[in-house]
């Protein structure tokens, strides 16, 4: 049996911000944007390439916006995914390497394979985390 996680929700204040944040900013694809009443509406947006989407909730959910820690996006090149965020106009930090059970800066020519990665955070403070994954690991998440 196949057990695979297909939606996180992610808590926010405002969901037509988080909206704009993720599709235009992040370059997450909008799949669902609608009201269903003043009440509720539905966002839905999934990385590129991704077989795992996000739900924008503001009342749907019992988390407080900005809550989210620790939501890993996985890439083949971390210093490529960086400039393409900060292209973007995401605030993005520096290149970071986990050694030695913390997060120090990457050298120049330093292999990130597994422990390379960025952060950012949406307009709200939830935090994500780009971590770079050899090819080989990036092609098995993706199914393949």
């Amino acid at each position: 049996m196949d057990w695979k996680i297909e939606v996180v929700t992610v808590p926010v204040s405002d969901e037509e911000r988080a909206r704009d944040f993720y599709a235009e900013k992040v370059g997450f694809n909008l799949d669902i944007d609608y009201r269903i009443s003043d009440e509720v509406h539905l966002v839905q947006l999934t990385p590129p390439r991704s077989a795992c989407s996000i739900h924008l909730g503001t009342s749907t959910i019992a988390m407080e916006p900005g809550s989210i820690d620790g939501v890993f996006l996985v890439v083949r090149d971390v210093r490529a995914a960086r400039a393409e965020l900060m292209e973007r106009g995401v605030d993005v930090g520096d290149v970071q390497v986990f050694d030695e059970g913390a997060y120090r800066p990457a050298e120049e020519g330093e292999d990130l394979d597994n422990v390379g990665c960025v952060f950012f955070s949406d307009p709200d403070g939830n935090r994500w985390c780009v971590q770079q994954l050899p090819a080989i690991r990036v092609a098995r998440t993706k199914g393949e």
